[in-house]
């Protein structure tokens, strides 16, 4: 079987063939699995869409900045988290340009728009929010199914720990036949 994980997939050496063995190549395979969905589970939006979605939630209510991060990824359903790092340059350049003011409470800034951040919110009002903008990256499951892969790769984790050699190869079976009816769903028309 080829795969892109270390140790030839989930095979008797990718789960260390039982309990006994490092478990090494499973913890890598986990890691890379991790990674790819961690940081890749949603679309990477433009900036013009952070800045869009800041004004849209800041029109319904003052917000801190982990508010509004936390709330776009609640409102697309888990496909966009926006990091602080885009969110936090944003709040400054909306600061800067007089669409947004900042009023330091418990030790954290809040926001709210100004006049003209409301006219500007007002003037997009029309428009879907981007965290609704429709396209392939917004079908629906796009937030579920990494996190449906994060669990499988968890249970496969924890069997490989504690499974007896039987319940291992059980699982490589089921794990093959899972990848063979993933790939199936994509070759349909």
């Amino acid at each position: 079987m080829s795969s892109s994980f270390p140790g030839g997939g989930f095979g008797s050496h990718g789960f260390g063939g039982g309990r006994a063995g490092s478990g090494q190549p499973l913890a890598d395979a986990f890691d890379q699995l991790r990674a790819k969905f961690e940081h890749r589970a949603g679309p990477r939006m433009a900036r013009g869409d952070v800045r869009a979605a800041v004004l849209a939630l800041l029109a319904e209510k003052p917000m801190h900045g982990y508010q509004i991060i936390a709330e776009i990824e609640q409102r697309s359903g888990g496909a966009w988290k926006p990091s602080a790092g885009s969110v936090y340059p944003t709040l400054q350049l909306l600061a800067d340009e007089g669409l947004i003011s900042a009023a330091e409470g418990d030790g954290r800034k809040t926001y709210s728009l100004t006049e003209a951040g409301q006219a500007e919110a007002d003037a997009s009002a029309d428009r879907a929010a981007p965290w609704e903008a429709s396209g392939p990256r917004d079908l629906p499951g796009m937030g579920a199914l990494p996190k449906a892969a994060m669990e499988l790769a968890q249970a496969a984790a924890q069997l490989r720990r504690t499974g007896t050699p039987e319940q291992v190869k059980q699982a490589v079976t089921v794990l093959d036949e899972t990848r063979r009816k993933l790939y199936s769903i994509l070759a349909q028309d």
